[in-house]
């Protein structure tokens, strides 16, 4: 099969993304979210991310999250004290349903929508914090161009929180008839090519637009942070899951895998 080019792929993506929206708001998730978002301290964030951001500290800074999606960690930045928050996603479809939220929040959050390789440029250097949380990485052909792209929002001595699903889980097929026999290399170069809405609220396979997903290595990311003058803080590897419910079966093995990371890093001056 003829892969796509890194412009082709990022297309094929975002239609993926647009048509799969309105899958996510017939869950209990997408209900419970809007009777909770009108709390001022509301926060969807798991106690990981929530301790990362606290030990930073996010009281009276400006933070973006990239790849953010419905917005509703955006929102979560409030409750931890956020001074601003801005949302930069390019799915329009996904962005709708983040004003929506927005919308019943008291707080005043900015979406954005927009490429994260074509940022506008009044988003560069404008940032104390860029969040990038699970499930972006996947989606980028490159991850050193992401990378440069997410550096280029940061002020000078601004940090860059990541929380993302360790790549090592990617060689694993949780469908799989033995999902804990490796079924892909940890460094296939080839993204997977998937032909089904993008769902991650515990459903079924659902017949979809054709979408392409990377794997990138771990040396690879933090390499590719290194590259974009990025001053790598902390890294830390975690067994627990932080995606679709069908992970939850590698939690708790008497061998257990590394299942989510998280890299901090700042941004050196230039």
């Amino acid at each position: 099969m003829d892969m796509p080019s890194a412009q082709q792929a990022i297309a094929s993506n975002k239609d993926a993304w647009d048509q799969s929206a309105n899958l996510h708001k017939t869950t209990d998730t997408w209900n419970a979210l809007l009777n909770s978002v009108g709390d001022a301290g509301f926060s969807c964030l798991d106690p990981t991310l929530t301790g990362l951001l606290q030990d930073i500290g996010v009281a009276g800074k400006d933070v973006v999250q990239l790849c953010c999606n419905n917005g509703r960690e955006t929102l979560s930045l409030f409750g931890l004290g956020a001074r601003s928050a801005v949302g930069v996603d390019q799915s329009r479809a996904f962005l709708q349903q983040a004003r929506e939220l927005a919308s019943v929040s008291p707080h005043n959050p900015e979406f954005i929508e927009s490429d994260i390789h074509h940022l506008p440029q009044d988003l560069h250097q404008r940032f104390d914090i860029a969040l990038v949380t699970i499930g972006v990485l996947g989606w980028m052909p490159d991850v050193a161009l992401f990378m440069r792209h997410v550096a280029s929002t940061l002020k000078p001595g601004g940090t860059l929180v990541m929380y993302e699903t360790h790549p090592f889980l990617e060689v694993f097929d949780p469908r799989a008839q033995n999902p804990f026999l490796p079924a892909s290399s940890y460094f296939q170069r080839e993204p997977f090519v998937l032909q089904e809405s993008i769902v991650y609220e515990g459903q079924g396979e659902v017949a979809g637009p054709t979408s392409y997903w990377y794997v990138h290595t771990l040396g690879e990311v933090v390499n590719a942070a290194i590259c974009a003058q990025l001053q790598i803080s902390d890294l830390q590897e975690y067994p627990h899951s932080n995606r679709e419910e069908l992970y939850d079966r590698y939690e708790h093995q008497p061998a257990q895998l590394p299942m989510c990371f998280t890299l901090t890093a700042i941004k050196r001056a230039d």
